[in-house]
This record gives structure tokens, C-alpha cells and sequence, in this order.
């Protein structure tokens, strides 16, 4: 019986001590889960942390760049203000430049208009001149037109003797055949032009050299024109030019010569731009 009892008392010892080491074991197997479990939540945790800084470091990036482009963007609508009140003014002034540019370019044609006018009464004047003296050797007369003048140029073996300033016969004819042209032309005043070469002059009497010889024989010409061929005096102007103009350096003769100088008035010539100023075919 003893024996008995004292094996129940051993197997049950031996089960309370099975019991005991398996609770254990399996709270030290809980407890190493544990563990893992807060090493992995760690980890995680550690994970998180970067990736706030990293999305703080990106916030504060994003917060900065909005503010740059916040004040770039006031800083365009300024400059697009600005812009906007240059480009006003820059409209303004092109369309002044434009309006200043129709005004001169007006002018210009209004001034071109009135010099086609005038050349083409020198033109008719010439074509004139031509018809009456067209029989004429060219070595004795030359008509020409310079810079809007029409020049008549006669030499001095036709109008004079040498060294003299008594106009000749024949002469006489070549001056009445001018004389009827520029009487058909009213509008216009003329200059004679005496002209000598460079050969001083050693006559003695009343003239005393060159320019009184030049200037005698423009006399001489325009008194002819005013009483033998009623030329209006108020028309003419006489003037010596002594050697001091010549045409030739090689051959004298050509220096001896007496020049009608033809223009219109000036204020024909002023009458002729007015006159094209209140063309519609210009002003329009």
C-alpha cells in the first residue's frame, strides 16, 4: 500500500514538473515572438521617421518654390503692366513716326510735282529757244539746262569784234530771235552774263581791264534787247564775270562768250508748289 501511494505521490511530482517546464518554454517562445515583433516594429518605426524627414525636406522645397514662383509671378504681371503701357506709348509713337513720315513724303511729292512743272516749262522754253536759233552754228550758240536753269551761251565772235563791246549786225539778229522768246514768256527773269579769257585787257580809254569789259558788254546786250526789242527791263539783270568762270583751260575762245541766264521767278516757282499742294491727284 505504501508503495502504492508512495508511486502515485511520484508520478505525481513528475507531472507537475512536465507541467511547469512546457508553460515556460512556451513563455519564453512567446516572448521571443515578442521581441521580434518590436525589433520589426522598430525597424518600421525607423522607416517612418525617414520617410517624414524626407517628405518635410520635400514640403519645405515645394513651400520655398511656391513662394519664388508666387513672387516671379507678380513680379511678370508688373512687368506684363509695364509692357502694356510701353508698348501704349511705343503704338503712339509709330503712329506719330508714321503720320510725320505721310506728312514729309507729301512734301516731297508736292516739291517733286512742282520741279516736274518747272522743268517742263524750261523744256518748252528750250525747245523754243531751238526753233528760232536752230540754224545757228553750234560753235557760236549752245542752249543748255543745269541744276533747273536754262543757260544760252553765245561767243564773243558772234556778238562782238575783239577787245569791243559795240554788239554787231549780225548780232543784232541772234539777240531779236531771243528777244521773241523770252517775250512769249513773261513769267520768267533772265540774267546776261559777260564772260572774257584770262588775256588781260591793255585797250586803254574807259575800261580798265577785264571786268569792265565783261560787264560793258552784258550792258550792251540788255540795252539792245530793251529798246530795239521792247524786253521789259525789269526782267534783266546785267552782270560781268571777268575770266573768273571759264569753261576751258585748254582753248580761250570758249571763255569769250556772253550767257543769258533764264530762270522763272521765284515766286512763280513758290506759285507752282502752292499749286501742287492743292492737287487732288496728290493730295489724295
Amino acid at each position: 500500500m505504501k508503495k502504492i501511494i508512495l508511486g502515485c505521490l511520484g508520478l505525481t511530482l513528475m507531472l507537475g514538473s512536465c507541467v511547469s517546464s512546457k508553460k515556460f518554454k512556451d513563455a519564453q517562445a512567446e516572448a521571443a515572438e515578442a521581441k521580434d515583433l518590436l525589433n520589426s516594429a522598430t525597424v518600421k518605426l525607423n522607416d517612418c521617421l525617414e520617410e517624414k524627414a524626407s517628405a518635410d525636406s520635400r514640403l519645405k522645397t515645394l513651400t520655398d518654390q511656391n513662394a519664388f514662383l508666387k513672387a516671379n509671378n507678380q513680379e511678370l504681371i508688373n512687368n506684363m503692366g509695364n509692357l502694356t503701357t510701353l508698348t501704349t506709348k511705343g503704338a503712339e509713337n509709330l503712329e506719330k513716326s508714321l503720320e510725320s513720315l505721310q506728312e514729309k513724303d507729301l512734301t516731297i511729292r508736292k516739291l517733286q510735282d512742282a520741279i516736274t512743272r518747272r522743268d517742263s516749262v524750261n523744256l518748252s522754253l528750250v525747245q523754243s529757244l531751238k526753233g528760232v536759233l536752230g540754224n545757228l552754228d553750234d560753235e557760236d550758240i549752245e542752249i543748255s539746262v543745269e541744276k533747273g536753269v536754262v543757260f544760252v551761251s553765245i561767243s564773243d565772235k558772234l556778238l562782238f569784234s575783239s577787245g569791243s563791246y559795240n554788239v554787231t549786225s549780225k548780232a543784232k539778229t541772234v539777240l531779236g530771235k531771243v528777244a521773241q522768246v523770252v517775250n512769249n514768256k513773261p513769267d520768267f527773269e533772265f540774267m546776261v552774263e559777260g564772260h572774257t579769257d584770262d588775256v588781260p585787257y591793255r585797250k586803254g580809254g574807259i575800261l580798265l581791264d577785264n571786268w569792265d569789259l565783261s560787264v560793258k558788254r552784258a550792258t550792251a546786250v540788255v540795252r539792245i534787247l530793251q529798246k530795239d526789242y521792247n524786253v521789259d527791263p525789269k526782267r534783266m539783270t546785267a552782270a560781268g564775270r571777268a575770266e573768273f568762270i571759264p569753261v576751258s583751260q585748254t582753248q580761250k575762245s570758249k571763255n569769250r562768250r556772253t550767257r543769258i541766264v533764264v530762270l522763272p521767278k521765284i515766286d512763280q516757282f513758290y506759285s507752282m508748289i502752292e499749286e501742287g499742294m492743292s492737287d487732288p491727284a496728290i493730295n489724295n
